[in-house]
């Protein structure tokens, strides 16, 4: 879906007629996460679990952070797996990701990219996925996303906040784009990465840091290796921020003839990818996506104008690079240790 504008209003003083008018469902939306996550004691999962999650709905990196630390502990010798729920696919697993197999719509886009890193499976139910993962050879479980889930214990949790979105109007959902109250998210969590460049997330750094907490910057760039070739690009996204994307394309001096915008997670259709196709070549120009917009592209069937547009487009994948890296993976370290002790 498309975040609603009164979300992120150009004023943040103003609280758009919406968002007031919301407010009480808001309320409700806040009571009931905060009744979840106090009922019920979460499992522990045999193995280390850090959680890498967002306190607003999507958009904020969180993927292409936790893809980051991943890396890094696999580098280190850690049999890292991933857990995720799989938004946008049909399996409720546990599943192991394949992609030679498995799709958008089985799996969701995103376990396709964190595959590419380490393991990664499929879940619903998180603890019977870390089960499956344990079962699979995992020593490390790394979450994408389920901050907010109560059923399995975090043994570290990272809250990924995008510097230029913030918080938004600063209200719980559907009023604003809040999954629960800012000060029960920092209670949980052990470290805030801000990501992007902006001022938007400066008063969650500042609530983080009197808390004590450490915060670290972070930008998504890509591989230095990748390099596109000669523009004008057409250039198609839909995640959280396709804006981020184009920035990402102009900050790296990619010449964009246009750029177009979709839902996040979007299932494109045969009529999309004709639209698009007709669309570079009235401006003469190439077709280039993202990693998760590759992925719900490939599978189509041959010879389809989704497999077309599979062919035609160009991807640009993209990593977070952390600041202060060594003293992110010194806290994640300690934090593994004291679990494995347990």
């Amino acid at each position: 879906m498309r975040e609603p504008r009164f979300w992120y209003p150009e004023n943040r003083d103003s609280v758009p007629l919406a968002s007031r008018l919301l407010a009480p469902a808001g309320y409700l939306y806040g009571l009931a996460g905060r009744i979840r996550r106090g009922s019920g004691t979460p499992e522990r999962a045999a193995v280390p679990v850090i959680c890498i999650g967002n306190v607003t709905t999507g958009g904020a990196g969180k993927t292409p952070v936790a893809m980051t630390i991943a890396s890094h502990l696999v580098g280190k010798g850690e049999q890292v797996h991933f857990l995720t729920r799989g938004y946008g696919g049909r399996e409720i697993g546990p599943i192991r990701v394949d992609p030679a197999h498995h799709g958008a719509e089985d799996v969701g886009d995103e376990p396709l990219l964190l595959s590419q890193i380490a393991p990664t499976w499929v879940a619903a139910n998180r603890p019977e996925g870390a089960a499956a993962a344990v079962r699979g050879g995992a020593r490390l479980i790394v979450m994408d996303d389920g901050f907010q889930n109560p059923s399995l214990t975090k043994d570290f949790s990272i809250l990924v906040v995008d510097a230029a979105a913030g918080l938004g109007n600063g209200r719980l959902m559907p009023a604003g784009p809040l999954r629960e109250r800012v000060d029960d998210a920092l209670a949980r969590t052990n470290a805030l990465v801000i990501t992007g460049r902006g001022h938007a997330a400066d008063g969650i750094a500042a609530r983080a840091r009197a808390r004590g907490l450490p915060v670290f910057n972070s930008i998504v760039r890509p591989p230095v290796s990748i390099q596109l070739g000669d523009g004008p690009y057409v250039a198609f996204a839909g995640i959280g921020r396709p804006e981020k994307f184009f920035r990402t394309l102009r900050d790296i001096g990619v010449e964009l003839a246009d750029a177009i915008s979709f839902p996040d997670h979007h299932p494109f259709s045969d009529r999309d990818a004709r639209a698009l196709l007709v669309r570079a070549r009235e401006l003469g120009a190439r077709l280039v996506t993202t990693e998760k917009d590759a992925a719900r592209l490939i599978h189509a069937a041959t010879a389809s104008p989704r497999a077309r547009l599979a062919e035609a487009s160009e991807t640009l994948p993209v990593r977070a690079l952390i600041a202060d890296m060594d003293r992110l993976m010194e806290l994640l370290s300690d934090a593994v240790s004291r679990a494995r002790r347990r």
